[in-house]
């Protein structure tokens, strides 16, 4: 059986036009055009993954999200028309796997689609020989999906989950932007650092005392990030 993409978005020609290249690669496509439908269909019968409009009519797609990660963690990619990176950076925040900005191209969009299916499917099935790993006071168990500082668990979102587990597992390695892309995200992800220092930022922010001079993950100048074990 295809996997089921829900399609959120207003602009109906757009919407036909995604909703025909993604019949035509296979996929099973459900489309409405504003989020209060969106979460009846998450609720009823949950897709494979979401293409999500931020800027919808009534609820936009920023709402919609929050609505969406109280129940479910479907995949889900914002579709946005807004290019400012707080926009960008506060829907990953919001639990977005995966942005895109209009216009794009399909094969683009296809390559993103395929990329956050894999690894959804990666997370839910994880590798027999992801052992646990300890670094300082930071301990990732990447079986059971869980993060501890000192003990006390950390809450973060899927990437900043992988991320941590890179850093903890490999400490005082030197990582540069790029090849955190590959490791992290995926090939899909070249070329677009800031997926990188946006991701750093918020992970800064919940294990460093203080996140504006961090002493846990620090940056070496023109060459990357780095983790330094504490306590």
């Amino acid at each position: 059986m295809p996997e089921t993409i829900l399609l959120v978005e207003d602009e109906q020609l757009l919407r036909r036009s995604i909703m025909f290249n993604l019949d035509q690669a296979g996929y099973r496509v459900v489309t409405v055009s504003n989020a209060e439908d969106a979460l009846e269909i998450v609720n009823r019968e949950p897709p494979d993954l979401v293409l999500l409009d931020i800027g919808l009519p009534g609820m936009d797609g920023l709402a919609a999200l929050r609505e969406m990660r109280k129940t479910t963690d479907i995949p889900t990619i914002f579709l946005t028309a807004r290019r400012r990176e707080l926009d960008e950076a506060l829907g990953l925040e919001l639990g977005a796997d995966d942005y895109i900005a209009k216009p794009f191209d399909f094969p683009v969009l296809l390559a993103r689609i395929k990329a956050v299916m894999r690894r959804s499917k990666s997370d839910d099935h994880p590798a027999a020989g992801s052992q646990p790993v300890q670094a300082g006071d930071l301990y990732v168990d990447p079986q059971a999906a869980t993060a501890t500082q000192g003990g006390e668990p950390l809450d973060l979102s899927p990437r900043e989950f992988d991320l941590l587990h890179l850093f903890v597992a490999n400490p005082d390695r030197v990582y540069s932007v790029d090849k955190i892309i590959n490791q992290v995200w995926g090939a899909e992800y070249e070329g677009q650092p800031q997926v990188v220092y946006v991701h750093v930022r918020w992970l800064r922010e919940k294990i460093e005392d203080r996140p504006d001079k961090p002493v846990r993950i620090v940056t070496i100048r023109g060459k990357g990030y780095k983790l330094v074990p504490q306590g």
